[in-house]
């Protein structure tokens, strides 16, 4: 099973990941604040995940890792 993981330390909530799944994996967790501030994107629907990695290759901050 194929699993996409965020830094939410690191993330600054730009949504380009979300906006390239797929699958619609990854969302938004309104109730969830980095230290920094922001609203992190989390997989909200991890069992959907295909492995894909365009979240990877399409965030701007490198914050997220697939593993396969």
């Amino acid at each position: 099973m194929a699993m996409a993981t965020i830094n939410i330390e690191r993330c600054k909530g730009c949504g380009i990941c979300v906006s390239v799944c797929p699958k619609d994996v990854l969302g938004f967790d309104q109730d969830i604040l980095n230290s920094k501030g922001y609203c992190p994107a989390t997989a909200l629907r991890p069992d959907d995940c295909t492995g894909c990695a365009a979240c990877a290759r399409m965030c701007p901050e490198c914050v997220i890792t697939v593993d396969r």
